[in-house]
């Protein structure tokens, strides 16, 4: 259903990476005119090229301004967004006793406060007939060790997409719980210590898979569903949840091998567990 983007005004904010990027070149390669919003501006530059078109717009979550800029690019060259995909994220690894203020700011900083921040820039951008979809986390509903202040910013953004549906009844908005995804930036900079004492506690509490879910498959998948709503105006997806179907890990070797083979440091996307 991919074609059903074709002549379509798209947004993707978090489009210099991982599901954003993959979505937004779909989109691009379908026919779509595609907005390509993101922080870094050379990585921006490389998804336009791979698409084959799309137009970069530089934008900090955490900046008002780049935030009210991006709103008027878009007003001055779509017009009106047909759909909104916001694919953005800042994860902390630690406990909660470790936990350090400015990890609990940047995670509220960028999933609550900066995603709210872009939804009022182009709500006015917005209609009836349109979509916005948020990527969120399966952590929301299971939460794991040492993913407390990301869990929690999630959770916080996901009440917040609520209040917009209550606010702004007519707004197709659908929330995407998204669970392990390969390859993507989430652990990119994570302490290689904590990373195994958080593996072995997800094992220990079932959480850990035996595999992860293609960072392909999904972009396909979000890329098909949301153009299916698109010629579906009557219909709303409140929230859609991806997982792997693989079973749990049996233990905590086997989990750090899992999570070794599975890293691509070349890879982009929102951080997400």
């Amino acid at each position: 259903m991919s074609s059903a983007l074709a002549g379509r005004r798209v947004v993707v904010v978090g489009a210099s990476s991982g599901l954003g990027r993959g979505v937004a070149v779909r989109a691009v390669r379908a026919g779509a005119d595609v907005v390509l919003a993101a922080r870094r501006a050379d990585r921006l530059a490389e998804v336009a090229t791979e698409a084959g078109g799309g137009r970069p717009v530089v934008v900090d979550l955490r900046d008002d301004e780049t935030c009210r800029q991006l709103a008027d690019d878009v007003r001055a060259t779509l017009g009106h967004v047909d759909l909104l995909v916001v694919s953005a994220g800042a994860a902390p690894l630690r406990r909660l006793v470790a936990t350090r203020p400015e990890d609990w700011r940047d995670a509220l900083e960028t999933n609550l406060v900066g995603i709210n921040r872009v939804l009022v820039a182009l709500v006015d951008l917005l209609g009836p007939e349109s979509v916005v979809a948020v990527v969120s986390s399966e952590v929301v509903e299971a939460p794991r060790s040492h993913l407390g202040a990301y869990g929690a910013s999630k959770a916080a953004l996901e009440h917040s997409l609520a209040q917009w549906r209550e606010e702004h009844p007519w707004l197709r908005l659908t929330t995407i719980s998204l669970g392990a995804t390969v390859p993507t930036e989430f652990g990119h900079g994570f302490d290689a210590d904590e990373i195994v004492e958080a593996l072995d506690a997800w094992t220990s509490s079932g959480r850990q898979l035996a595999a992860f879910m293609d960072t392909e498959q999904v972009c396909d998948v979000l890329a098909a569903t949301l153009g299916s709503l698109l010629v579906a105006p009557t219909i709303g997806i409140e929230r859609l949840t991806l997982r792997s179907p693989a079973p749990p890990v049996g233990d905590a070797e086997e989990a750090v091998a899992i999570a070794a083979a599975s890293r691509d440091p070349g890879s982009g996307g929102e951080r997400h567990a």
